[in-house]
């Protein structure tokens, strides 16, 4: 369900966390003394925009229905659902689901990340047999949390949850959140 906009998304968390809105958080935060910026952190899991039940949310299963929906041409007009998938097979940051496979294994994917908090990432991998699969993976994490290896274990558990339904990919290391779905 989508209830604010990326802006007021920012804006609640700035106002959250005492200031005015985004703008002045960040502002802040360029000078604030060690302790307050980790008080601020500490509050930042409490923003309204990280909770499900005031914010803008979904589910892994609506994100897997969604990406069968475009793959099979039935989300919108057929044009729209080629153009979407043509988008997220050309996605730049490969550091998420498609960094545990390799050619001729395809991923096309969709990244999302709000705060160093949530790092999430939708995708459809593609076998050179035709067999597709829909993952949608979603963390939360303290702020500060070491980024790269949460980026590496969405790859890995995707990998995972395929290989449990008798896939083969490359596995770098084992991570149980995964949702993998045929398509």
């Amino acid at each position: 369900m989508v209830k604010f906009d990326l802006m007021t998304m920012l804006n609640s968390i700035g106002e959250d966390l005492g200031h005015a809105d985004w703008k002045d958080l960040v502002s802040w935060s360029a000078n604030a003394p060690a302790d307050e910026s980790a008080r601020a952190d500490e509050t930042l899991l409490t923003a309204r925009a990280l909770d499900p039940r005031k914010g803008t949310r979904t589910s892994a299963h609506d994100m897997v229905t969604l990406l069968r929906l475009i793959w099979n041409g039935q989300a919108g007009p057929p044009n729209a659902c080629a153009r979407v998938r043509a988008v997220m097979a050309r996605q730049l940051t490969r550091h998420r689901i498609a960094s545990a496979f390799r050619p001729p294994v395809r991923v096309a994917a969709k990244s999302g990340s709000l705060v160093g908090v949530v790092r999430n990432e939708i995708g459809v991998i593609s076998y050179p047999d035709g067999r597709r699969y829909a993952a949608a993976i979603f963390t939360r994490s303290r702020p500060g949390s070491d980024d790269a290896a949460i980026n590496a274990a969405i790859g890995t558990a995707t990998a995972h949850a395929l290989a449990s339904l008798g896939c083969t990919a490359a596995l770098t290391r084992p991570d149980p959140f995964a949702v993998g779905h045929g398509l």
